[in-house]
């Protein structure tokens, strides 16, 4: 223990103290014990790449405190941490450390380049899991998983292997989003869509037969030899196939069938006509370019139209399809223009031919790579994908597991959410053009034709069987699985669950108990996690999903570096330390409600420190007036029986909050306890007189009182609440494995007197106030109620707290006394100093016409039908019960008044 204790909490050695501590006792460390109830939480994991933000801070708190509460319920807690691999993101961090030194990744082989990615990850993979040891997380660090481990990247090629062989993992020409920055297909899931200033331009393709036009003549042109398209993007006209306008539109009914030209290019097309198009739009007339728009290859696979390809994979021109069609095209002065730049001179080079009839500005949405901020292209491209909805087919319980609360969401409104993902579920492309990950296990011979296998001697085996084939020489796919594609399987191969599927540990651990996550990725993951539980494991990976909101600026702006709104976690940590950044992040944080940060939190978080340090200090001066004589039966002191009831209030109320996942209030509850109640009510209700001992009864009972808060706070602030619990008294146990008590039942009526003390105190204490009565100087109070008995167990804290020297009742009021009024009970302060009788008169009438107001304003609430009608019993309950305090506070107050006119 401290010799002496410092002015206020210095967390910087505390904190590394108590951590070192922890994990040398091992409190961390989980094993199966069938003994015990499983308590287990697997972390999200977060990129290799990451450094730890507020976000991290948020979702990592919330795990610890659940952890840290079943741990000290007796639970077999485990919490395994870990980080994902994540592909586009390590690989881009490789290619940046590459061309520091002077390296490209195309002048180097598959395997090198991932010799110089596994020298990256092995330097700066774990940070962010370091880091998570200064928030105070009590992760079982022996269980540290990593998504390109070998037994996981083992697993996640099985899984491949076998959705294949069951149908649902398949290869196709498909339009698939892509990432021009990191040259690779993305899911759905990871497009962004971004409202953006463009422009519309509007182009006239001209009906091929007027040649004359065409041909540069001086044909007139007019509106029934044209037709006008609406386009945000000419950089893709040279790619048209077709222009599509609805059959009904009589504008262009004679148009159908006909040819028009492409711009530039002088490339015929054909007018087509489909009820897709909307009339009303625009023009009322598409520009039909299938290798560019999902939209638009959709319609081109209906009519048989050709995709032409004019993007590279860095999104820009190529001329090779429009070459292959017609050698003669005069396209080769764009080869290698950006698609940005091109369309700009695209656009100056359809005006310049007559042929841009105008531009209008115009306000749209783009899809952008959540990874590198790229606008997404739509392309044509080979790529693997797995047929979702015949996965969900085989698997109906990820979505009634969810919607009849097997898996129960934190908030509940997110089932909607989820439902209409699902219900309107695409195929998921997995496949990335990387090399950092799972690399695809399809082996290709010299005319293309595959087989999928883990090996390739088990590859060649396959072509022998499929092709009748011996010893074919095979390419494996370059291609890697999309990150999610691994961290699907996260909850269930930490535990060897798909490498080892019998093991003791996966029997044990799974399915986990809580997942604490974003909204934001709950289709990447939580519903894959789902899909992937029911099938391989024939169960849910959760019971419950707390769904975290999204931390931002106290303005409600995103953190982000480029606007500089994004504090550095971990100097916040150095300034204020980790209780108090965990505090301030979860006191402004409702459950699944966005939260907004503000640093007064995290100072409210050191106050809140150094509150609890000084009632520690209290307390050890306490010690020293400890009276070891005494025989008081602790049941007649007023003071310990009302916090011992007032605890057990709080402790219910508290375990009911936790169950709902209400965390921000369950601190709120437990932070009002410890300053209101125990601090500013209980120490100066059992604080002795000047130079007066203690009870050496009541110096216990506070220092148990105080170790019970301390339990209580220990998963929201677990270092100052272990540093405190040793400091009270010499032990060999620590807070962090300290079994939870039973709970008893409250008595109200104990609390119901401990309220009436607080609020008598409170107002007499004004009262002394307001009438400049100083502290020291003593008073006779008289007290005028019908309910004597409610006084009779308080009345020795009431005297001491308001310095009255006796505390008589009486029937009538007491003349030349100040009048205190509280509901239908009247107080009278009797002072050696004179009483300003017109003073208290006007205090009286200022107090009745508030009172008066505050009647009017509840009483027109009870008259509206509509708050009667909706509003929940014991609201209006509430309600009415204002309403008659207010109106016995009034005929007191009336009363007084009388008796000063």
């Amino acid at each position: 223990m401290m010799s002496e204790l410092s002015k206020n909490f210095e967390p910087q050695q505390i904190d590394v103290k108590w951590y070192e501590h922890w994990l040398n006792k091992g409190y961390f460390n989980s094993t199966v014990d069938d003994t015990k109830e499983p308590y287990t939480i697997v972390i999200p994991p977060p990129n290799v790449t990451g450094v730890l933000h507020m976000g991290h801070c948020l979702n990592n708190t919330i795990q610890d405190i659940l952890i840290r509460r079943a741990r000290m319920q007796g639970k077999n807690a485990c919490w395994v941490p870990g980080t994902d691999h994540a592909s586009i993101a390590t690989e881009a961090k490789v290619v940046a450390m590459l061309r520091e030194r002077g390296i490209t990744k195309s002048s180097l082989t598959r395997n090198e380049f991932l010799k110089y990615a596994w020298e990256w990850k092995e330097k700066y993979g774990g940070i962010i899991l370091q880091q998570l040891k200064k928030l105070g997380c009590s992760l079982d660090w022996n269980r540290t998983s990593f998504t390109m481990d070998d037994d996981y990247y083992k697993s996640v090629i099985k899984i491949f292997i076998d959705l294949y062989n069951k149908g649902i993992i398949y290869r196709g020409l498909r339009m698939v989003n892509w990432d021009p920055a990191s040259k690779t297909a993305l899911s759905d899931e990871e497009v962004i869509f971004k409202e953006i200033d463009s422009k519309l331009y509007y182009v006239k393709y001209i009906v091929s037969s007027d040649s004359s036009i065409v041909n540069n003549t001086h044909s007139p042109l007019t509106t029934h030899n044209y037709i006008t398209v609406a386009t945000t993007r000419p950089e893709t006209i040279l790619g048209d196939v077709a222009i599509c306008v609805n059959p009904n539109d009589e504008r262009y009914k004679n148009l159908i069938g006909k040819e028009v030209i492409v711009p530039i290019i002088n490339r015929k097309i054909p007018v087509i006509a489909d009820e897709y198009v909307d009339a009303e739009f625009g023009t009322g007339a598409l520009k039909i370019t299938p290798a560019h728009d999902k939209n638009d290859n959709e319609l081109g696979k209906k009519h048989n139209l050709k995709a032409l390809n004019t993007l590279d994979a860095e999104g820009k021109f190529t001329a090779e399809d429009l070459l292959a069609e017609n050698p003669s095209a005069q396209v080769l002065a764009y080869n290698g223009i950006d698609r940005f730049e091109l369309r700009k001179k695209i656009a100056e080079d359809i005006k310049a031919i007559g042929l841009l009839e105008k531009i209008e500005e115009y306000k749209g949405q783009v899809g952008t790579s959540e990874r590198t901020g790229a606008v997404i292209e739509n392309r044509l491209s080979l790529q693997w994908f797995i047929n979702m909805k015949k996965f969900l087919g085989k698997n109906p319980e990820t979505l009634s597991a969810v919607m009849n609360d097997e898996i129960v969401f934190h908030p509940s409104k997110l089932k909607n959410t989820y439902s209409y993902w699902l219900e309107n579920i695409k195929d998921w492309c997995i496949s990335r053009q990387l090399w950092w990950g799972q690399q695809i296990p399809a082996w290709y011979d010299e005319q293309g034709r595959f087989v999928v296998a883990a090996t390739e001697e088990e590859a060649k085996q396959l072509f022998n069987t499929q092709y009748s084939i011996n010893n074919p020489t095979l390419i494996q796919d370059e291609d890697v699985l999309d990150t999610w594609f691994s961290s699907w399987l996260w909850p269930i191969e930490v535990f060897k669950g798909i490498s080892n599927p019998n093991n003791p540990e996966i029997n044990y651990y799974y399915p986990t108990t809580t997942l604490v996550t974003g909204q934001d990725i709950i289709f990447f993951w939580v519903a894959r996690m789902i899909m992937a539980g029911y099938e391989y494991k024939q169960q849910l990976p959760f019971k419950d999903v707390y769904f975290t909101g999204m931390v931002r600026d106290k303005q409600g702006r995103k953190m982000s570096k480029q606007l500089g709104n994004s504090p550095d976690l971990l100097g916040l940590i150095d300034t204020y330390g980790a209780d108090a950044v965990r505090f301030g992040i979860m006191i402004s944080s409702p459950a699944g409600n966005d939260l907004l940060f503000d640093e007064s939190t995290l100072e409210q978080g050191r106050n809140f420190n150094n509150k609890l340090w000084n009632a520690l200090k209290l307390i050890k001066n306490l010690e020293l007036r400890i009276n070891n004589t005494d025989t008081e039966i602790l049941t007649q002191n007023f003071s310990i029986l009302w916090f011992e009831n007032r605890l057990s209030e709080a402790k219910t109320e508290v375990e009911n909050l936790m169950k709902q996942f209400r965390l921000s209030e369950a601190l709120k509850a437990i932070y009002s306890l410890i300053w209101d109640d125990f601090c500013s009510w209980y120490l100066e209700w059992i604080k002795p007189g000047f130079e007066q001992p203690i009870e050496a009864t009541v110096y216990n009972k506070t220092i148990t009182f105080f170790e019970e808060l301390m339990q209580m706070l220990h998963p929201f602030m677990p270092f100052v609440t272990e540093e405190i619990y040793h400091q009270l008294k010499e032990r060999t146990d620590d807070l962090c494995v300290k079994q939870q008590s039973i709970v008893n039942s409250p008595q109200s009526t104990v609390l119901e007197q401990g309220e009436l003390l607080k609020k008598v105190i409170t107002a007499l204490r004004e009262a002394r106030a307001k009438n400049q009565i100083k502290p020291k100087d003593t008073i006779k109070l008289h007290i005028q109620t019908s309910k004597q008995n409610n006084y009779t167990f308080i009345e020795d804290v009431l005297k001491k707290q308001v310095n009255a020297e006796n505390i008589t009742y009486v029937t009538t009021a007491i003349n030349n006394t100040i009048v205190v009024a509280i509901e239908d009970e009247k107080f009278f302060i009797e002072a050696e100093k004179e009483i300003n009788a017109a003073a208290l008169k006007i205090e009286l009438e200022k107090d009745l016409a508030y009172q008066k107001g505050f009647l009017e304003s509840v009483t027109k609430k009870l008259s509206n039908e509509k708050f009667v009608t909706n509003a929940k019993p014991e609201i209006i309950a509430n309600e009415q019960k204002k309403k008659a305090d207010a109106e016995a506070r009034i005929k007191t107050i009336e009363e007084s008044l009388n008796t000063l006119n």
